[in-house]
């Protein structure tokens, strides 16, 4: 059966979570943000401790749980130097060379919020260009935040509350082309966005659930410990992740990928069965793909976590990841097919 996903809907959700910062470990604002909405469609909800929602969708048996992380790559204020500007370090596998001229926001612990920008030190053409040829950004040696305030020494910039510690999150710089989505943060609100438009066609009763299904948005991921903690009733662990496009991948930016590994684990070969059958029963435009060596999902904690599941993985072929990504309405599209087919089976 082929599921429509409501674009217009889509759109403007995605838009609303990207303008929501939530670096690993700053999600109390996210999570605000999607209780309220998923508990407004009518679900229930469960946060967890450390950070997390799990969202009972309904039906009974042989419980599925899908996974979707709200967690963003990002910094944090590492040093206030000497002549007002931040030395920062990276929060989950972000690279300087994505953050050099980008926009971004620090948060203090206050919630006072202070815009800037990262450079260079050596950023001028016309004063240092040797220095720009040579040099490499790099947080340790010469990228930095200078902060769109009259500062001029740590003391100035600490007089108005920035301290260590203080998240340092990237604008993302939505924006939709010819049905190219173009974002800092596809990896992983892209898919975050389509848990909640199923959440909303299983409300209208357009997706219906025969098994017991549960939500999972995980606030971890990028630092390798969302699917640790889990429902213990939980059979199946499907993470909905981006599919990362490169030399000898075979995942498209207008395809869904199915996944048969990644750098930790093989995924569950029945399952990957399963979701290859339903991808051609839903008509999803899919390729199976492998990802080594540096990926993996919240799927694989949940096994090294000891629990006793089979786990699988889908999601969107998506260009440069960590950095500013793309991806196809198409592939989300084809994503969303997928996923409703197999929520329902």
């Amino acid at each position: 059966m082929k599921f429509e996903l409501n674009e217009k809907n889509y759109y403007e959700e995605l838009e609303k979570e990207l303008s929501i910062d939530s670096v690993t470990g700053q999600y109390h604002e996210m999570q605000d943000y999607l209780v309220k909405l998923i508990e407004e469609l009518g679900f229930k909800t469960k946060t967890l401790y450390k950070g997390g929602i799990i969202v009972d969708a309904g039906g009974e048996e042989n419980p599925l749980l899908v996974t979707a992380h709200a967690d963003t790559i990002g910094m944090m204020v590492r040093h206030i130097n000497t002549d007002g500007t931040i030395k920062v370090c990276k929060v989950g596998g972000l690279y300087a060379y994505h953050t050099e001229r980008e926009n971004v926001r620090i948060k203090t612990r206050e919630g006072k919020i202070y815009t800037g920008t990262v450079q260079r030190k050596n950023a001028s053409v016309h004063v240092t260009e040797d220095e720009l040829d040579k040099e490499v950004a790099d947080f340790d040696k010469n990228s930095f935040v200078v902060l769109d305030e009259d500062v001029k020494s740590a003391e100035d910039v600490r007089k108005l509350g920035i301290e260590i510690g203080d998240y340092v999150a990237m604008d993302p710089r939505f924006t939709v082309s010819n049905g190219y989505i173009k974002s800092h943060f596809i990896d992983d609100k892209a898919q975050v966005a389509l848990l909640i438009e199923l959440l909303k066609d299983i409300k209208k009763g357009k997706v219906g659930l025969k098994r017991k299904v549960y939500l999972y948005i995980s606030f971890y991921e990028e630092i390798g410990h969302g699917g640790s903690m889990i429902p213990e009733d939980v059979k199946d662990f499907l993470a909905v992740d981006i599919a990362c496009i490169g030399p000898e991948q075979t995942s498209d930016e207008r395809k869904v990928s199915i996944f048969c590994k990644d750098s930790r684990f093989p995924y569950n070969i029945d399952m990957l069965k399963e979701l290859e059958d339903c991808a051609k029963e839903s008509g999803a435009d899919y390729v199976l793909d492998i990802f080594t060596p540096h990926y993996g999902t919240d799927a694989d904690p949940a096994l090294v976590a000891g629990f006793d599941v089979r786990h699988g993985a889908i999601g969107p072929g998506t260009r440069a990841s960590h950095g500013y990504e793309r991806t196809h309405i198409d592939a989300i599209k084809s994503t969303y097919n997928l996923l409703a087919e197999y929520v329902s089976r």
